[in-house]
């Protein structure tokens, strides 16, 4: 006789369903962050691109979103007067997105004079 036993067939199983499960668990785990990092990404250039428009320190709303390209992202913006260094403004950009669950911060420092 010649051939494979059913134990030896039933442990080669048990062992291919054990990687495969691995695999397709740790391709999962891989492919969240990378969707997250996208998101973040996104976050962070439209935070730069809003803290750097000469306009934006200027303007009276301290909130908005970035309608119509990323309806999800929101701005929220504090400015603070630097007690240890007169004369200079701290900027506080935060962005907020999937419903405000994720959220970072970009900070800014500028002249009072040139708000």
């Amino acid at each position: 006789m010649k051939g494979f036993t059913l134990l030896e067939v039933l442990i080669a199983l048990a062992i291919m369903s054990g990687v495969l499960l691995t695999v397709i668990s740790s391709v999962n785990y891989h492919l969240s962050i990378v969707g997250r990092d996208a998101e973040e990404t996104t976050a962070v250039l439209l935070g730069r691109a809003k803290l750097d428009d000469p306009e934006f320190a200027k303007k009276t709303e301290t909130k908005g979103d970035f309608a119509p390209g990323h309806p999800g992202h929101k701005w929220e913006r504090e400015i603070a007067a630097m007690p240890e260094v007169p004369g200079l403004n701290r900027i506080r950009l935060t962005v907020s997105w999937n419903d405000d669950k994720s959220k970072l911060s970009l900070v800014k420092y500028a002249p009072q004079n040139a708000q």
